[in-house]
């Protein structure tokens, strides 16, 4: 009895102790959701390493669980609501599959805009800082990047000039790449990427526009014969914009020495770095095309020329929209291209 008595005190003390410092070693697992395969880039080069960095720097403190192909449910345009309403803790998702509602953000889907994923990314992160972050409210943007640039690729269409696309069906991402097609002559139908392949293979759609790192992974080159892209140092036909969003109540949640380690691991160059691993596809994705026999066709620059003057419109277009919504269309695309201008020459 006399030992329980003399014993009891330092448990507790001990047990104090400990409980006083739990929150300190507190454990976090953050569920990442997104809508491509566990093979993707999006998770074998992005979020998997991503997620391996923030635990080794977190002491194995904060871990990932990774959710692909839409696991947690929904649709990819759900993506970000899941994010914002906590579904998921974080997700990687594609904001404008949500059409007109991140309208100030998609300036950097205009046509003809992009170069490299690398310095375009880096761009578009200092942009939405400046112009665009009220479109995101309730998460927090860890990174902002756009992929390598979108081709356009054809069940068996040889797409070479302009008159080539007269009406031809073909997969476009968001609204403002149907506009760009629309411009173009062809027939968009818009979809998210997975459903690209199985539309080319049915007969839905005649080609899809998209970027060579999607091909090899959604077996697109298995069901199209021909692609058509822009020749090297001109700026891409098209892009699309991604972001890795957070839940903003879950990331103040977290202890300050954990939110440290994720602010360490987002922003410019976690950015910049999103769309170096784009740009590093580029070549497996076409070879995945050309090994099978596909023919690629790369526009002149004559052809070029006549591919952008056909597309001012769409520039024109968007910014009447932003105006319409109280922005100052005029002034948002100058920042957009002069950002460009620094950083994705």
């Amino acid at each position: 009895m006399q030992l329980r008595k003399t014993f009891s005190p330092l448990v507790a003390a001990t047990i104090f102790a400990f409980g006083a410092g739990s929150s300190w070693a507190q454990e976090v697992t953050l569920k990442v959701h997104h809508f491509l395969s566990p093979n993707a880039t999006s998770q074998k080069l992005l979020l998997g390493p991503w997620c391996e960095k923030i635990a080794k720097e977190s002491n194995n403190r904060l871990k990932c669980q990774i959710y692909p192909a839409m696991q947690l449910g929904g649709t990819p345009p759900q993506l970000f609501d899941q994010a914002k309403d906590g579904v998921a803790d974080i997700i990687w998702t594609v904001p404008t599959y949500q059409a007109g509602r991140f309208i100030k953000s998609e300036v950097f889907e205009l046509p003809f805009m992009t170069k490299t994923a690398e310095g375009s990314s880096r761009a578009f992160w200092e942009y939405m800082q400046r112009n665009s972050l009220d479109e995101f409210k309730g998460t927090k943007i860890l990174m902002a990047h756009v992929h390598d640039g979108a081709e356009l690729h054809f069940a068996s269409k040889q797409v070479k000039v302009l008159e080539d696309l007269k009406g031809l069906k073909v997969r476009a991402p968001t609204r403002i790449g149907t506009r760009m097609l629309t411009a173009l002559g062809a027939t968009p139908i818009q979809m998210p990427a997975p459903q690209a392949q199985e539309a080319i293979s049915k007969g839905v759609v005649d080609g899809a526009s998209l970027p060579w790192e999607v091909v090899p992974g959604l077996k697109v080159n298995e069901v199209t014969k021909t692609s058509t892209e822009t020749g090297p140092g001109q700026r891409k036909m098209s892009n699309t914009i991604f972001v890795v969003a957070m839940n903003e109540a879950k990331y103040n949640s977290l202890p300050a020495d954990l939110r440290k380690v994720i602010d360490a691991n987002s922003g410019a160059e976690a950015s910049a770095w999103a769309g170096k691993v784009w740009d590093s596809t580029i070549v497996p994705g076409r070879k995945s095309a050309t090994d099978r026999g596909n023919i690629v066709n790369v526009l002149s620059p004559a052809e070029y020329q006549r591919w952008e003057k056909a597309t001012e419109n769409v520039a024109q277009d968007w910014i009447k929209d932003v105006t319409a919504k109280g922005g100052d269309g005029n002034k948002l695309l100058d920042s957009a291209k002069a950002l460009l201008n620094q950083y994705d020459r």
